[in-house]
């Protein structure tokens, strides 16, 4: 098997600016090596692996000294903060929100080092914290949106996003995730889903809107597995009643209510380390009605194509479609790309989203929407990040007063 020459050149130029996997490294090493690297199994452009992965390229003055604790221990960590802002121009409510988000996430490398079935403990803890009178998670509800923007972004204050055991096994080919997971790092994932650094609209990240629940600090477990170099499979399940504040809560929730988010995805790729640039792959979920919630059980299935094009294009194509289980949007479709010339100059994404609000989660039908968003993000320095971006949504089906509303938004980050 042979990984283009676009192929390579995008990943290169995109690693640092987008947080794919660790195996992005494997683009530019022998073709013998693709298919060794399980974290390509499982681990989204927002998982702990990718982030650290991405952070490493930053070379701040003391990247030698983790490298080194990393070397000795098998110990990776990172630092960083994020805030994100919008001032919109209609809305029903507030027209500004605003949010910052500081994140300690490592990993630990415990069995198996110097071979390919090594044992992992991977761990996230987030402060997140409103900077405005409306975090920007809740925006949507005072611009009569019907839709998240920024769903990381919430004001929940400190909470455990995941914590769990990477057991990877087949030499390589195969992984399994055991403890609190974030559905977000496995399922339905792509190279320009990351909030931290990508797309910020749900519409344009997990399920394009359609995947009900999306549980994090979830206790539960997940595998995926590579039958070949082109051919993957990977699914989970966990408590869908997660609380990312009382994880410890999931014991009870999880043993004693059984409500549970299912996932499984089969998919194609050029090779284990592009999964998440030339890849198609589809998607099903499946969640139980959550009694204290008062949510509906429901199901669906979400689709991803994306190929690399002329060396420096990611054009992307995603939709999908949910029967209840509290999902935004019964049918939703993105399509769009990302563009990057130059590592020092960022990345640059546009895409258009076209949904249909769920009438079993909103109570009613609403009207369709159209929603594009446009982003840049830009390398001001090592490890210092600023992103504008402008979001439009034609006819917010939650404001039947508004023709239309436009965002715009800053989004900063500074990683250590």
């Amino acid at each position: 098997m042979n990984i283009s020459k676009d192929t390579a050149l995008l990943a290169r130029t995109l690693n640092r600016r987008i947080v794919v996997t660790s195996a992005i490294f494997a683009l530019v090493v022998p073709a013998t090596l693709h298919a060794q690297s399980a974290s390509d199994v499982l681990d989204g452009p927002g998982s702990t692996a990718a982030q650290l992965d991405s952070d490493s390229q930053s070379q701040h003055r003391w990247s030698d000294w983790k490298a080194s604790l990393k070397d000795r221990t098998g110990l990776d960590f990172g630092l960083d903060f994020n805030a994100l802002g919008y001032v919109a121009t209609e809305s029903v409510g507030e027209d500004t929100a605003a949010t910052g988000v500081l994140r300690l996430f490592g990993e630990w490398e415990l069995t198996g080092r110097g071979t390919k079935n090594t044992g992992t403990l991977v761990g996230k803890v987030d402060y997140r914290h409103r900077l405005d009178t409306v975090p920007v998670k809740d925006f949507a509800g005072e611009l009569g949106y019907a839709g998240i923007i920024g769903a990381t972004y919430s004001d929940q204050r400190l909470r455990l996003t995941h914590l769990f055991w990477n057991q990877n096994f087949a030499e390589g080919r195969g992984a399994v995730y055991a403890g609190w997971l974030d559905v977000t790092d496995y399922v339905d994932a792509y190279a320009l889903a990351s909030p931290w650094q990508g797309f910020a609209n749900l519409g344009f990240q997990t399920g394009t809107g359609t995947i009900g629940g999306l549980p994090d600090s979830a206790l539960g477990v997940a595998a995926g597995y590579f039958w070949n170099d082109n051919v993957y499979i990977s699914g989970g399940i966990v408590d869908a009643n997660a609380d990312a504040r009382d994880p410890l809560a999931g014991f009870d929730t999880l043993f004693g209510e059984g409500e549970t988010f299912k996932s499984l995805e089969v998919g194609w790729t050029t090779g284990p380390a592009a999964r998440f640039f030339n890849n198609a792959h589809v998607t099903l979920w499946q969640i139980d009605a959550r009694e204290e919630e008062g949510t509906p059980s429901g199901y669906g299935v979400s689709f991803h194509l994306s190929y690399v094009v002329r060396e420096h294009w990611l054009p992307f194509l995603r939709g999908g479609w949910a029967d209840a289980g509290d999902a935004l949007y019964e049918t939703a479709f993105s399509a769009g790309f990302g563009y990057s010339r130059d590592p020092s100059k960022g990345l640059f994404g546009v895409g258009v989203n076209w949904s249909r609000p769920n009438a079993d989660t909103y109570g009613e039908e609403l009207n369709d929407q159209i929603t594009v968003e446009a982003f840049w993000m830009l390398e001001l320095g090592k490890g210092i990040e600023l992103t504008p971006s402008v979001q439009y949504i034609a006819d917010p089906a939650l404001n039947p007063e508004a023709d239309s509303t436009t965002l715009f938004g800053l989004r900063f980050r500074a990683a250590f």
